[in-house]
C-alpha cells in the first residue's frame, strides 16, 4: 500500500492535481476493491498494483481538467468504474452517473459506491440506447465504442450546449473522419500519463447547432 500511496501522491503532483488525504485514500481504496471483486467479475485484465495506479485511476483523472464547469456528467459502458469513481471522489461536487449494460459490473459499480461513501454517483444498469429521460452536459466513456458509435447512440443523453469526451488510445484518425454530420471535432489533445508508457488522446466533440 506505501508503494501506491507514493506512486499515487507523485502522479497526482505531476499531472497538477490537488486532492486532500481523505480523497487520495478513498483513491487507495477504489484500487483495493477492484483487486478484491476482480476474481468475480473480470473488471480489469491488471494484475500488478503499479499498472492499476497508472492505468486505471491516473489514467481517469486525465479527465478533470476538461470538465471544470461541468454541471452532470455520465460516463457509459462504466466496466470496473473508470473513469467515473476517480473522477467522483475527485469531484465530490459533480453528479456522476454510471451506466453499463452488464448487471455484475453495476453490483460491483453499487458495492464500491457504498463501501467509498461516494453520494454523488448513480450507478445504472441499462443499455444505453434504452436510457431516456436523463440528461448530461458531459457525456464521456473509455475504450467503450468508436467514435461514430458513441456518439450515435448516446445523443439523446446530450444536455443543451453539453459535449462529449471520449478517452482514446492512439490518436484516431479514422475514427474522427467517420463523425456523424451533425457533430463537430473540438479538439484532439494528446495526454501525458504519469508511469503509462502508452499513448493518451482526449476526443472532445458537439453538436454542430450547439442545440
Amino acid at each position: 500500500m506505501s508503494d501506491m500511496k507514493t506512486m499515487l501522491q507523485q502522479g497526482l503532483q505531476q499531472m497538477n492535481i490537488n486532492l486532500t488525504v481523505p480523497q487520495q485514500l478513498q483513491l487507495l481504496a477504489f484500487v483495493e476493491l477492484l483487486k478484491k471483486w476482480n476474481s468475480t467479475y473480470n473488471l480489469t485484465a491488471l494484475r500488478n498494483d503499479q499498472d492499476v495506479i497508472s492505468h486505471h485511476i491516473l489514467d481517469s483523472l486525465t479527465l478533470l481538467p476538461y470538465i471544470d464547469h461541468a454541471r452532470g456528467l455520465i460516463d457509459v459502458g462504466s466496466g470496473g468504474g473508470m473513469p467515473g469513481i476517480p473522477v467522483a471522489i475527485a469531484r465530490p461536487d459533480l453528479p456522476v452517473a454510471l451506466l453499463d449494460a452488464n448487471s455484475k459490473k453495476t453490483s460491483f459499480l453499487q458495492q464500491a459506491v457504498i463501501e467509498l461513501g461516494l453520494r454523488n454517483v448513480q450507478v445504472i444498469t441499462a443499455r444505453v440506447e434504452a436510457m431516456v429521460g436523463e440528461q448530461f452536459d458531459v457525456i464521456t466513456s473509455r475504450a467503450f465504442a468508436e467514435l461514430n458509435d458513441f456518439v450515435t447512440i448516446t445523443k439523446q443523453l446530450m444536455a443543451k450546449g453539453g459535449y462529449w469526451a471520449a478517452m482514446k488510445g492512439v490518436y484516431p484518425y479514422e475514427e474522427i473522419e467517420r463523425l456523424p454530420e451533425n457533430v463537430e471535432l473540438v479538439q484532439v489533445d494528446k495526454l501525458n500519463v504519469p508511469h503509462l508508457d502508452a499513448e493518451r488522446h482526449m476526443v472532445l466533440v458537439r453538436k454542430k447547432d450547439h442545440a
